[in-house]
C-alpha cells in the first residue's frame, strides 16, 4: 500500500474511531440487545447494537468484523481512561493536596496547608444531602483542595471523619427546620472535649454538664470537665463537693481561674499534643482560659451581659487554633441547647455510670428510674449513694427524649 493509501486509512481509522467513542458516550448504559444469529459469540452483542450497525447486513467482506471489533475496544480504552481522569479529579487526585479546615463561613472555608493557610470555595458537586448534618464541611474536616494560582482554592473532596461533634439544627438559611433529626456539625476529627463550665456568672449547670458527657461518649471523644470561676465561690470546697460525683464515676474535673492562673498548668498538661474542642455556655470563660494556656492567641472577649447573667456570643464561628507547645485547640460559640439526636429513653441510664451499676436491681426489669416502685436508683439517691443533681439531670434529660 503506498503511503498516501496508507494515511488517507489512517485517517479514516481515527475518524471512525471518534465517531465510536462519541457513540458510546452518548449512552453508556446498555441496551437489551436484539438477537443476531450472525455476530460470533466472541463479540460484544451489547456493544455492537450501541453502534447501530445495520440488521440487514448478514455478510462483511473479510477481516471487516475484526477491524470494527479492534475499533470497538479502541474506543473504550480511551472512554474509561478519560473516565478514571475525570473521576480523579472530582476527588481530588493526585493534584490535590490534603489539608485541615480551621475555620467555616457560608460557601467558603480555611484550610492549613503545609505551615499557611488557604482560602477555598466548596466545590458545587459537595453535598451533605443524605448523611443527616445540614454542613458540607466543619472545622476539623480533612480535605482534599486544588489551588487556582491565584492564591485561593477549591475543596474537591472531605475525607472520612474519625469523630464528631453536632447539635441539631433548628435553623437553616433563616428558615427553622422541621426535621428536628438534621443536626450541624460543630467539629471533626478530634480527641477530648473540653467541658467548660463555670462556679458562678453564669452559675453551674450539672444538666449542661451531662448532655456534653453523653455526646462526648457517642462520639468517641475524651471527656474533661473544667469548672472556671472558682475565685467567685465562698469556699474551694464547696466546689470540690459538688463536683466530687463526677470524679466518682471516673471523670477527669479540673478547677480554675483564669483570672488568678489556678489550674492552667494542670490544663496545659491536659491539652498538649491533643486536639480539643472546648464547649459550654457563654460568658464561662472558655477564650480567657485559651489566653491564659497561651496569650499570643489573642481571643477577643466580653464582659457578662447583667440582664440575663448567660453571657454574650462572644465567639462568633468556630475556629481551630495551633497550639505552641504541640496540639490544637478549637473554641466555639456559646452553646445554650445541645441535643441528644438518635438517643433513646432506653439508652439513657447507660451513659450514667451509677445509674448503670444498679442495673437489674429494680423491682421491674424495664424500670426507667423516674416513678416505678421499688426502685433501687431512686433509693440509692435517698440513701446518698447517687448524687441528687446528677438525678436530676437524669430525669429532665429523660424527659426530652423520644420512647
Amino acid at each position: 500500500m503506498s503511503s498516501q493509501k496508507h494515511r488517507q486509512c489512517n485517517r479514516s481509522t481515527e475518524a471512525e474511531l471518534r465517531k465510536v467513542r462519541k457513540q458510546l458516550k452518548k449512552n453508556r448504559k446498555p441496551k437489551r440487545p436484539r438477537q443476531r444469529d450472525w455476530i460470533p459469540g466472541d463479540l460484544n452483542e451489547e456493544l455492537l447494537y450501541e453502534l447501530d450497525y445495520a440488521d440487514s447486513e448478514p455478510v462483511m467482506p473479510r477481516g471487516e468484523r475484526e477491524r470494527r471489533q479492534s475499533v470497538q475496544q479502541a474506543a473504550l480504552a480511551a472512554l474509561s481512561s478519560e473516565e478514571e481522569d475525570l473521576e480523579v479529579h472530582e476527588q481530588g487526585g493526585a493534584s490535590g493536596k490534603e489539608g485541615r479546615v480551621i475555620q467555616v463561613s457560608k460557601g467558603m472555608c480555611r484550610v492549613a496547608l503545609s505551615g499557611r493557610e488557604l482560602l477555598c470555595q466548596l466545590r458545587g458537586s459537595l453535598s451533605a444531602q443524605d448523611t443527616g448534618f445540614t454542613n458540607v464541611v466543619a472545622v476539623g474536616d480533612r480535605v482534599v483542595v486544588s489551588e487556582d494560582g491565584m492564591g485561593e482554592g477549591v475543596v474537591e473532596q472531605v475525607l472520612p471523619r474519625q469523630t464528631a461533634l453536632a447539635r441539631p439544627d433548628q435553623f437553616q438559611d433563616g428558615y427553622r427546620l422541621r426535621d428536628r433529626h438534621q443536626q450541624q456539625v460543630i467539629v471533626t476529627n478530634v480527641d477530648q472535649l473540653l467541658i467548660v463550665a463555670s462556679w458562678l456568672e453564669p452559675k453551674l449547670w450539672p444538666e449542661l454538664i451531662d448532655r456534653y458527657l453523653i455526646a462526648s461518649e457517642r462520639n468517641g471523644l475524651t471527656p474533661i470537665i473544667c469548672v472556671n470561676k472558682i475565685d467567685l465561690a465562698d469556699d474551694v470546697a464547696d466546689c470540690q463537693a459538688q463536683t466530687q460525683p463526677y470524679v466518682d464515676s471516673g471523670y477527669r474535673v479540673i478547677l480554675t481561674s483564669a483570672s488568678e492562673g489556678v489550674g492552667i498548668a494542670e490544663l496545659k498538661k491536659l491539652l498538649r499534643d491533643q486536639t480539643t474542642v472546648l464547649a459550654g455556655l457563654s460568658g464561662v470563660g472558655k477564650s480567657t482560659l485559651l489566653n491564659a494556656v497561651q496569650p499570643g492567641l489573642q481571643i477577643h472577649t466580653q464582659e457578662i451581659s447583667e440582664y440575663h447573667q448567660s453571657g454574650r456570643h462572644t465567639t462568633t464561628q468556630v475556629s481551630m487554633m495551633e497550639l505552641e507547645m504541640g496540639g490544637y485547640v478549637v473554641d466555639t460559640p456559646g452553646i445554650r441547647e445541645f441535643g441528644l439526636t438518635g438517643l433513646s429513653k432506653a439508652e439513657l441510664a447507660s451513659f450514667y455510670p451509677e445509674i448503670a451499676a444498679l442495673n437489674g436491681r429494680c423491682q421491674f426489669k424495664d424500670c426507667t428510674h423516674t416513678h416505678e416502685p421499688g426502685c433501687a436508683v431512686k433509693n440509692a439517691v435517698g440513701e446518698g449513694g447517687v448524687s441528687s443533681a446528677r438525678y436530676q439531670s437524669y430525669q429532665s434529660i429523660f424527659a426530652d427524649l423520644p420512647d
